[in-house]
């Protein structure tokens, strides 16, 4: 693939603010909360329900996300998710990617949960 193609014929990705993303959370059908922090970021803060798979293990676990659901990537900033949500898209996912990540989040004093358990 050329740099001209790799540059402007990826998958268009839609971008939700943390707030956004909060209303969506309790709307049905629910969105699945993909953060694809590392553990140890996950541990400190992470929002309620939210499932964890680290960006460098999405490749090999992406058949467990469901495929008739829409999935909203989280991160810390906003750029591993949008690496992930960008992968998802190409491979035929409803993918969104929430702005801003969890420092967002934390910004507009939306609720974290600590702990391993989602």
């Amino acid at each position: 693939m050329n740099l001209f193609n790799w540059l402007f014929n990826r998958p268009a990705v839609e971008q939700l603010d943390p707030a956004q993303v909060h209303t969506l959370a309790f709307q049905s059908p629910r969105p699945y909360l993909l953060d694809v922090r590392t553990p140890q970021e996950y541990k400190l803060k992470h929002i309620n329900g939210a499932e964890l798979i680290p960006l460098e293990e999405l490749s090999a676990k992406m058949t467990r996300l469901p495929k008739a659901r829409k999935i909203i990537c989280i991160c810390e900033s906003g750029s591993r998710s949008r690496v992930a949500s960008r992968r998802l898209a190409a491979q035929g996912y409803q993918v969104a990617n929430m702005r801003g990540g969890m420092a967002g989040w934390a910004h507009a004093k939306l609720p974290v949960k600590t702990g391993m358990g989602k």
